[in-house]
């Protein structure tokens, strides 16, 4: 396949799969800005609300380990058509959303189409380009995942500021139309698809186990870690995971793969994944916090304060695509997880008198050492596993990153509301001081993710082999 079409048509599937794969992150994180301000519009709980988000994430977290089972099933372009399907259709309901019932459904709908486009984007580049040039597409692609949900903030506060919530899923309607349309004509298959049996007691436990997982993590937030639901769920889920993974070890054609463990390199991309993943989405969450409830800003000025950064994010992550295709992993993760940890050592002490100039600055740290880190994380790990086994090392990968998004989370909001009750929350004082000492924990994580970096192998494994 990567000698049969030529670079201008390789490019141009590239482009359409970077376009859908940007607008399906944004839409993932650009609700966070309203759940406030749609809790009082529907009168409905803190508790309730937050299904936008979770619900969201619950049908990802199952949605995307059978990734690679649909992807053998359906063609390239069947898969990628029914993702931006799923956008539109989602975006069309929640745009026209009477009460909180309508709106959730299409939120949900909108879920599996972000489930389908990102595994799938990875496992066509994989296909489409050798091990050497994956740097640099992968980094074009870091666009779409880094830079989507760094400006979600800025462009759902300028929306909530200036037109309506509902213009948050209206303008995904032409978005994603126009995106069908030029799937339509130049989308090409890179898989045919072929009939394969669907193991549904696979399916059963991975929808149970990652989905109760997901569930059970991110209600402690709002419901507490003593919570018997909360409890409950997250035991359920690591015993059905526990049992599908056991399942997928003996299977001959397992629903996802997990040998890609036995590749070195995969294995510990995979564990820095985790912890930059928690410490990316603890940072989206607890600094827009921090500017709000600390400093008094509105959720569009805090967004334009974090806008800086992701801007230089997005035209960097391509460059540090090339400098992977160059100098290979380990380097890159080095310089990634140090500018990471510096972010964090730059925030522990925050203050109501902390000035915006530093604020952007320590930003712009973050967002530089994660572009050193994500896309070559994900290319390195894949650039580990024979192309055969591509598509289940991109469903792992994204499995990886959604529990670690969501129970990084709550386990960070949780430390957060732990530090609130040792301050005076009647003062703007009291939410910055709680913030701080929030980022002393993820200054912990960032340097455990250093000394993870130094075990990574110096040469960046090469495998196209068939799978033994």
């Amino acid at each position: 396949m990567q000698n049969e079409l030529s670079p201008k048509t390789k490019k141009l599937l590239v482009l359409i799969l970077i376009v859908g794969c940007f607008f399906s992150t944004l839409n993932q994180t650009l609700l966070n800005v309203a759940l406030s301000e749609l809790m009082q519009i529907f009168q409905v709980t803190p508790a309730t609300i937050q299904w936008l988000a979770t619900g969201f994430m619950l049908v990802n977290g199952v949605l995307v380990p059978i990734t690679a089972y649909l992807m053998k099933r359906f063609s390239t372009r069947q898969m990628f058509m029914s993702s931006m399907v799923f956008l539109f259709i989602g975006s069309v309901l929640a745009a026209c959303a009477q009460n909180f019932g309508m709106l959730l459904a299409g939120r949900m709908i909108q879920a599996a189409g972000a489930g389908i486009i990102l595994p799938l984007m990875m496992t066509v580049i994989v296909y489409l380009y050798p091990a050497e040039q994956r740097g640099a597409i992968m980094g074009k692609m870091g666009f779409a995942i880094i830079f989507a949900p760094a400006i979600a903030p800025t462009v759902g506060g300028f929306i909530l500021e200036y037109l309506s919530w509902r213009y948050l899923f209206i303008m995904m309607i032409p978005i994603s139309a126009a995106i069908i349309v030029l799937a339509l004509k130049y989308m090409i298959n890179i898989e045919e698809g072929s009939k394969l049996s669907l193991d549904l007691t696979s399916v059963l436990y991975s929808t149970i186990g990652f989905g109760a997982v997901l569930y059970g993590f991110s209600s402690a937030g709002s419901r507490g870690w003593g919570d018997w639901l909360v409890l409950t769920s997250i035991i359920v889920g690591i015993v059905s995971i526990a049992l599908f993974s056991r399942r997928m070890l003996a299977s001959a054609q397992p629903l996802l793969n997990l040998r890609v463990f036995s590749y070195k390199m995969f294995t510990m991309t995979s564990i820095i994944n985790i912890t930059i993943t928690i410490l990316m989405y603890a940072d989206l969450i607890l600094l827009p916090i921090y500017l709000q409830d600390g400093r008094g800003f509105n959720a569009f000025e805090a967004g334009l304060i974090l806008l800086p950064a992701a801007i230089i994010n997005a035209f960097l992550s391509p460059v540090t695509g090339k400098l992977f295709d160059r100098f290979g992993a380990k380097p890159l993760f080095l310089i990634g997880t140090a500018l990471i940890a510096l972010s964090m050592l730059l925030v522990i002490d925050l203050s109501t008198t902390m000035s915006v100039p530093y604020l952007i600055i320590r930003t712009i740290v973050l967002r530089v050492g994660l572009a050193f880190i994500t896309m070559p994380l994900n290319t390195a790990a894949l650039n580990a596993l024979p192309r055969e086994l591509a598509s289940h090392g991109s469903a792992v990968n994204n499995t990886v990153r959604q529990l670690a998004g969501a129970i990084g989370t709550a386990v960070i909001i949780t430390i957060y509301t732990m530090q609130l009750s040792h301050v005076d929350i009647t003062t703007n004082e009291g939410f910055a001081t709680a913030a701080g000492s929030t980022y002393i924990w993820m200054l912990g994580l960032a340097i455990l993710s250093i000394i993870i970096a130094l075990f990574v192998p110096n040469k960046v494994e090469k495998s196209n082999s068939s799978v033994e």
